[in-house]
């Protein structure tokens, strides 16, 4: 047996290549994971945008200097287990390398799930190493899997983002600035925020997005990169960044003076990275989703949150499925080389707004 992964180079991020390697036995208390599916998002380029910085290449290393593995959110079954409490057969959601196998080291399990033990992943975030039970997981129907996959982990930040902005009392202002308004991550946000009394959402996008941003029906109003100046700077703002783009990040902070807070999440925009040097206006400062969800946990507990994210999931998936203009169509990839040639197109920033990607590097 053998396991096929898709590697991408981490300082060219359009450079990759399929690697197929023998599989070693397991050591006592792992399991080997079919990985059946997976999202693949302009979140997932955030990751490996940002995979030095917030250590994201290090969940699944190559052993090949200046190669990594992009992490991504989707199901997998059990297919050998050597770990007492986990069967084959059982299936999980979590957080798998591209590739179509993965090795994991179970520890501290309970009936919702696990941890993987492995020691490289010793140092890195809970959230991302925790691997939940289908069979007992609140979040889960057997009926939309697709839709779990390519919007759970994205809307799990958007509804923090709310949360947050709502705990800081919206840092005084009534107006919310997204960028990439067409993102899942940032449209998730857009849901959450259209609920809030007295709050206006304005979408930012590219004149090929606006008609789709404006059909979600969560913006107060969509405007066009270009069109900034229409948009009253003085108004007390909070500008939420998933574009991670330089130059609009310097166009923004120039043009609105009231700007009370600026949130940095994303980037969509991977041409257009880096630092933006001096800015006027408030320090840019990098939204860290574990925080968030730490701080909860400790008001909330652990149940209070989860009830908390499974209302809210509850009702933002219909609404994502609903209707004659869903806002979400999946479309499917299978096999490795289209899922590399997938990881091109989302890289380009390419399609429609709409399509959801769903891959396996396991043949179609």
């Amino acid at each position: 047996m053998s396991t096929t992964t898709l590697l991408v180079r981490q300082d060219q991020l359009a450079t990759t290549r399929l690697l197929t390697t023998d599989d070693t036995p397991l050591a006592e208390g792992q399991v080997r994971v079919r990985v059946e599916s997976f999202a693949l998002t302009a979140n997932n380029i955030t990751y490996a945008a940002l995979g030095d910085m917030l250590n994201y290449w290090q969940f699944f290393p190559t052993g090949e200097a200046g190669w990594g593995i992009v992490p991504v959110w989707g199901f997998g079954t059990v297919t050998e287990s050597l770990h007492p409490e986990v069967a084959v057969a059982e299936r999980l959601y979590g957080y798998w390398p591209m590739a179509d196998q993965a090795v994991l080291s179970p520890q501290r399990v309970n009936a919702a799930g696990f941890s993987d033990g492995a020691p490289h992943r010793a140092g890195l975030h809970a959230v991302y190493n925790h691997y939940l039970r289908t069979g007992t997981d609140g979040l889960y129907r057997a009926d939309n899997e697709d839709v779990q996959a390519l919007l759970r982990p994205l809307f799990i930040t958007s509804w923090l983002i709310d949360d947050f902005l709502a705990d800081q009392q919206f840092f005084g202002a009534q107006r919310m600035l997204l960028s990439s308004a067409s993102s899942k991550t940032a449209y998730g946000t857009a849901f959450q925020l259209a609920h809030r009394e007295g709050v206006e959402v304005i979408g930012l996008t590219s004149p090929g997005n606006v008609a789709f941003c404006e059909s979600l029906g969560c913006y107060s109003r969509v405007v066009t990169y270009d069109a900034l100046d229409t948009i009253d700077g003085a108004t007390p703002s909070v500008y939420i960044d998933f574009a991670g783009s330089v130059g609009l990040r310097q166009r923004i902070h120039a043009h609105f003076t009231g700007l009370a807070y600026s949130c940095s999440v994303g980037a969509s925009h991977v041409q257009d990275l880096g630092g933006a040097g001096q800015l006027p206006g408030p320090r840019p400062v990098m939204f860290f989703a574990p925080a968030q969800v730490k701080k909860r946990h400790a008001d909330w507990g652990a149940q209070g949150l989860n009830d908390r994210l499974v209302a809210a999931w509850n009702q933002f998936s219909a609404a994502v499925s609903a209707g004659p203009q869903p806002w979400l169509v999946v479309q499917r990839h299978a096999g490795p080389q289209a899922t590399q040639t997938l990881f091109a197109s989302v890289l380009a920033g390419s399609g429609d707004p709409r399509a959801g990607h769903i891959a396996t590097m396991l043949p179609g």
